[in-house]
């Protein structure tokens, strides 16, 4: 029998990359983060208080951010996990929305994907499990899990909760108990940036 102890997970977005400066759909893509995305791992190092464990997407933006915040408070390794990477934007990874627009005209507000693109229950399927995983290997522990807008916003609309944009170095708490009848407990909206340091007036894409 495994412990029952509850494990809290501070779901983030990783900081601004070089392609949310740029207005691009990323997906599995791995453009670096940007000058601002860095600064944006520091401040939020300096708010994050008191963590465990920190776990990581595998992608440069989330994995760069995770090991700023690892350094700056002093807890590691990084561990990563493949689970936590982001959707698969398929052929539109790369693209600007204007971009998207002008070869498949009205896809986006009719809410069509182009093939490859990874939908939200395979995308819902494989961060869950990842998540999971976190909870069962640590529990009574509270774990910084740096990830991606998409697997964020899809963890919450898939547990109830209506949430637009993820900004950078924001998310959402979660808590969940195992091994038993494993259930997730949706806490309150994570906020590591004050409102100026979010953008720095740069338009980013969720993914």
């Amino acid at each position: 029998m495994g412990s029952t102890a509850t494990t809290q997970l501070l779901l983030a977005r990783h900081g601004q990359s070089t392609w949310n400066a740029e207005g691009r759909w990323q997906g599995q893509a791995d453009p670096p983060l940007s000058d601002l995305g860095r600064d944006q791992a520091f401040a939020a190092a300096r708010r994050i208080g008191t963590v465990d464990l920190v776990v990581a997407s595998p992608q440069d933006r989330a994995l760069t951010t995770a090991r700023i915040i690892s350094d700056s408070i002093g807890v590691g390794p990084i561990i990563t996990l493949d689970g936590l990477m982001e959707r698969d934007a398929g052929p539109w990874s790369g693209l600007t929305t204007r971009e998207i627009e002008a070869q498949h005209p009205g896809w986006l507000d009719e809410g069509k994907r182009p093939e490859g693109y990874e939908d939200d229950d395979h995308l819902f399927e494989r961060a869950d499990a990842a998540l999971r995983a976190i909870v069962l290997t640590n529990p009574g522990t509270t774990v910084l899990v740096v990830c991606h807008g998409g697997v964020i916003h899809t963890m919450e609309g898939r547990l109830g909760v209506t949430s637009g944009r993820v900004p950078n170095l924001s998310g959402r708490i979660l808590s969940g108990t195992g091994p038993g009848d494993f259930e997730w407990h949706v806490g309150e909206a994570l906020q590591l940036l004050d409102d100026d340091e979010i953008t720095g007036g740069q338009h980013q894409h969720r993914v």
